[in-house]
């Protein structure tokens, strides 16, 4: 099988897709969150795993009557959307840079946002609700309205993309922006508050959670829930504005429907059912793979992408990896790199090659098919994709 359990003494066992042994910082982290009381049956890593804040990136947890907001993470909803189009390779042919250019002014990246209020985002159903999430947000909705339809910075990103038959995708990945964050941080603050108040034994004390019958919890839960939908939705806002970008050029500006839509998340926590039981299912960097889901796992900018379809492997909680997973930190990256190694990295691909991507350069990232090899029991391949254009955040 290709998963093996972790040998750690832990009351609860962890299960490691990994094809790598991880390092003593990755096994002090599997162990702290193997080793909380509420943990249900056993914590699943996935082949990309690697280091992360209170818990690793890359981690499945199951949890009864409990949960640990930093195990989500601070970007609250983070995911991929891709749109297989009808258009064909050939039809690229000359308007890449053109086409780069157009991404790059109808969607803002890294810390800019809009400077109005797109319409679709002025539309959505959740902003009826912005007044009951946590007080310490409350003067952030008209940011939020204007992030909405933004990338934001980091890995994400957005992608031209074409698949082995010649098939033009549209792929881009980002999250709930600054929004989410700090709806992540006040409660990952209170979390912590709470733990010291009431003397709770922590192995890490960004472990520090809440539990189901209390009020935080029930706050929680809520803007959790909220951030998800916002992140969600900030995808498909982009995505619009993204094909019209490309229709603009391929199809004269007249509107062509979409032969395949995923929109998934590897940042979350949901309500599931999993060995016939209820439990709360945090996936920190990884997607859903529940019997015939689809999901996105990318690799680098400079490698291939691939669409899958889930096979429900009970043992992973139905999961897969989100990406390849970084091989170095961003520091490091920088370090070790030059931008003569971004230019070679990135050959065939229209997109930034200046110091200000070092980090996000295709060899800090592990080996995309590596990691696809690793959860065959997990997932299955729809479609392989490789990147022409690609926009950094």
């Amino acid at each position: 099988m290709p998963y093996k359990p972790l040998e750690i003494a832990t009351p609860n066992p962890v299960l490691s897709w990994a094809g790598h042994d991880l390092g003593s910082e990755e096994l002090k982290m599997a162990k702290n969150v193997a080793s909380l009381p509420f943990v249900y049956k056993h914590v699943a890593l996935m082949p990309d795993v690697h280091l992360g804040k209170g818990a690793l990136v890359g981690s499945v947890v199951a949890t009864k009557d409990a949960i640990v907001p930093a195990a989500v993470g601070v970007d609250i909803g983070c995911g991929m959307m891709a749109v297989k189009t009808p258009f064909n390779a050939s039809q690229l042919d000359g308007k890449l840079k053109k086409i780069r250019q157009e991404i790059e002014a109808a969607i803002p990246v890294g810390f800019n946002e809009n400077k109005d209020i797109d319409k679709l985002a002025n539309n959505w159903s959740g902003w009826q609700h912005f007044n009951e999430l946590h007080r310490g947000v409350q003067d952030l909705k008209s940011k939020a309205m204007k992030q909405m339809g933004s990338l934001g910075g980091g890995n994400h990103f957005i992608e031209v993309c074409i698949d082995t038959e010649d098939s033009i995708w549209l792929m881009l990945h980002s999250g709930s922006r600054h929004i989410g964050n700090i709806l992540a941080q006040c409660h990952i603050s209170t979390a912590k508050d709470l733990a010291k108040m009431t003397n709770t034994y922590l192995p890490d004390p960004d472990l520090a959670y809440f539990v189901t019958a209390s009020p935080h919890f029930h706050a929680y839960w809520r803007d959790l829930q909220w951030a998800q939908n916002y992140a969600r939705y900030n995808r498909d806002v982009m995505m619009a504005r993204f094909k019209k970008a490309i229709e603009k050029h391929l199809s004269g500006g007249k509107p062509t429907k979409p032969l395949l839509e995923v929109n998934c998340h590897h940042n979350y926590a949901e309500k599931e059912v999993h060995f016939g039981e209820d439990v709360y299912v945090t996936r920190k960097g990884a997607v859903r793979a529940q019997e015939n889901d689809y999901g996105i796992i990318p690799g680098s900018m400079g490698a291939k992408s691939f669409i899958v379809k889930g096979k429900g492997n009970a043992s992973s909680y139905c999961s897969c990896s989100h990406g390849a997973g970084r091989l170095m930190s961003r520091n490091k990256a920088k370090k070790h790199f030059t931008l003569d190694d971004l230019v070679a990295q990135t050959q065939g691909v229209e997109c930034r090659k200046d110091s200000g991507i070092l980090d996000e350069i295709p060899g800090a990232y592990k080996s995309i098919d590596e990691v696809m090899a690793q959860q065959e029991d997990l997932v299955e391949v729809v479609a392989t994709l490789k990147q022409v254009v690609c926009v950094k955040g």
